[in-house]
Formats: C-alpha cells, structure tokens, sequence
C-alpha cells in the first residue's frame, strides 16, 4: 500500500537516509527502532511528504506521489508527532479543524463520534472543553490521536504516540490502535517508532531497525 524506494536524505555531508527501500502493506503493525538520532523522526516525515527527498520515491497504492496529490494523500497517510501542535482553543476546536480545510470537504466532524474516542482513552465529553494550555504532555497526545482517527487514514506514522502517557492511558491507547487497525476489513497498517523493545513486542508483527540512515529487518527487536 505505502512504498518508498531508494529515498535519501542529506544535511551537509550527514546521511539523514540512504537509499532506504521499504513496504508497508494493507493489515501490518510495523514497529521501528534505533539509537537516538538515526534518522527515524527523518523517515516518518518523509514518507508522511512533510520534508523533501534528494533521491527516491514515495507510492501510495503503486502510484507516485505527485505534488498535486499532497492533500489527498495525507487524508490516507497521518503522521503523528510526538509532541503534536495543537491550536489555540479547546480540543473541540482542534477535533473540527481538520474539517475546514478542502481535503476533508467530504467529511464532517461527528460530535459522538469523538466521543466516543475519547471515551476509549479514558476521557469523557468534558475533554472537549478543556483548552489547550491547560493539557498535559500526554492530554495533547489524546487529543493529536483522537484529531486523526475521525479522519478514517489508511495508514498511520506513529512517533512515539504513548510517551507521554501513563501506563493505564497507554494501554487504553494501544487497545484503541489494534481495533482500527484491525477495521476496514484489514487493510489499515501502522509504523510506530519506539525505543521500548517490549512495547515493540506488544504492538506489531514485524519489526524493523533504523542506524545510520540503513533499515534492516529486526526480530525480536533490539535495545534503543
């Protein structure tokens, strides 16, 4: 479904990735690690098409990923940061963003529907009214991940997406991500990048390592 090949990335003389080649079909849960700057944030941007490639292609479905097709194609690909930005306001306001932009014209934001999300990670109706300074680290997290599954992806980009919170909260998380995974019939697949080797092992089905801009299979995955 998602396909990258031979991309590169460079700052200065520093490999950021080289030449990496990678597959992501419809129904896997990849798990990605590697030491602290190897280039893993690196790679989930670029396949989300948020930063430019020196060399290789990104395919979407066998198609390239032309410049027109951004927009659509991040209605299908989501990234979600370890630390998201959000909006000044409430997480209300945040949850219907997405829907004023031209992308998502089709949709519209489905007030039960975030609800009920939120509900699965442990928050009520409430949480809607909070606003955004008053959200801890892992509150901002909740309210990235809620933003993007109303948005029904094909296919999500993970950096850490449980850091931030506490172990019952990321249980419910994880619980949350295996039962979209598992919708559609399949076809949804995830990347999520942790330096856990034991979340690594709870999360996903096949593991991958990142060092020096090289991705390797790994099993079981390594420390870092």
């Amino acid at each position: 479904m998602l396909e990258a090949r031979s991309i590169t990335r460079r700052a200065g003389d520093q490999w950021l990735l080289r030449r990496l080649s990678l597959d992501i079909a419809g129904g896997e849960r990849l798990a990605l690690s590697g030491p602290s700057g190897s280039g893993k944030t690196v790679l989930l941007r670029a396949l989300a098409l948020l930063d430019p490639l020196d060399d290789g292609e990104i395919l979407l479905d066998g198609q390239p990923t032309a410049a027109a097709s951004v927009p659509g194609y991040r209605c299908r690909v989501a990234y979600l940061h370890q630390t998201p930005a959000l909006a000044d306001g409430t997480v209300e306001t945040n949850l219907r963003l997405p829907f004023s932009l031209a992308a998502h014209r089709r949709q519209s934001f489905d007030r039960a529907r975030a609800i009920d999300l939120l509900r699965r990670l442990g928050k009520d109706e409430r949480f809607l009214s909070r606003r955004r300074g008053e959200l801890s680290g892992g509150e901002a997290q909740i309210a990235a991940l809620v933003r993007l599954l109303q948005l029904a992806p094909s296919v999500l980009l993970l950096d850490e997406p449980t850091a931030a919170l506490d172990p019952k909260s990321a249980e419910l998380a994880r619980d949350l991500l295996r039962q979209w995974q598992e919708g559609d019939s399949g076809a949804r697949a995830y990347l999520w990048v942790t330096h856990d080797a034991s979340l690594a092992d709870a999360v996903a089905e096949r593991y991958l390592r990142l060092e020096d801009g090289r991705l390797r299979d790994s099993h079981p995955p390594g420390p870092g």
